[in-house]
């Protein structure tokens, strides 16, 4: 007797064999997800930073012309420039942090995110003085990643 098809031993060798080479690739891409979510994080603090520095000039946003946003947390808007604050890839585990320069300085900003790859102490740093990358515990309005 001639019989056409696969055994159940067969059919489960396959999806065994199938489910190791899945789940080898899901693991080779780890590393490249926490790279794409770094690279936005990098260009969410771009983003803020060219709002803050379109703002800065502009009488009618924030608090008025040569100052910048000096609120105690993460504004929701800086003016017309940004009228939504990007959000973390990863959502409220890892999140932006916003230096308060709250009766400090309005001509001073930072703000910066905790970077996936490089360490736990890698930080993305935007501040009046432009962006960069630094390997720091926390960034204070001082020294925003040595800017």
């Amino acid at each position: 007797m001639n019989k056409k098809g696969f055994t159940l031993i067969e059919l489960l060798v396959v999806i065994a064999i199938i489910g190791m080479l899945s789940s080898i690739v899901l693991v080779s891409l780890g590393p490249a997800r926490e790279k794409a979510r770094d690279s936005r994080r990098k260009a969410d603090m771009r983003q803020i930073s060219t709002a803050m520095e379109m703002c800065y000039d502009d009488s009618s946003c924030g608090d008025g012309g040569e100052a910048y946003w000096d609120g105690g947390s993460m504004p929701t808007a800086i003016g017309t420039y940004l009228t939504i604050m990007p959000t973390d890839p990863q959502g409220s585990s890892n999140s932006y942090v916003w230096v308060t320069n709250t009766g400090v300085d309005v001509q001073t900003y930072c703000v910066y995110a905790s970077l996936e790859q490089g360490g736990t102490n890698a930080k993305f740093c935007a501040s009046e003085d432009g962006v960069a990358e630094k390997d720091m515990p926390t960034p204070t309005l001082e020294d925003c990643c040595g800017l």
